[in-house]
């Protein structure tokens, strides 16, 4: 999934928002992730974001997801 869909970045910006959990899906991983910001570097958006038990740093890149989903 080099690009998500519209109604994937609005809910991905309302998770950031809302501090909600996302589940992504990367090289066969799952992570469970509080997303803390969208940001773009040198090109490339990434998902900036923490393990809600450890509070371990983690950074997504967008361009590297199989899938997404907000956790309700």
């Amino acid at each position: 999934m080099a690009q998500l869909t519209t109604e994937q970045y609005d809910r991905l910006e309302r998770a950031v928002i809302d501090r909600k959990r996302i589940s992504v899906y990367r090289r066969g991983t799952e992570y469970i992730v509080i997303p803390k910001r969208l940001h773009l570097i040198e090109g490339r958006e990434r998902i900036e974001a923490v393990h809600p038990t450890t509070g371990d740093g983690i950074i997504i890149y967008i361009d590297e997801i199989d899938s997404l989903q907000v956790i309700r």
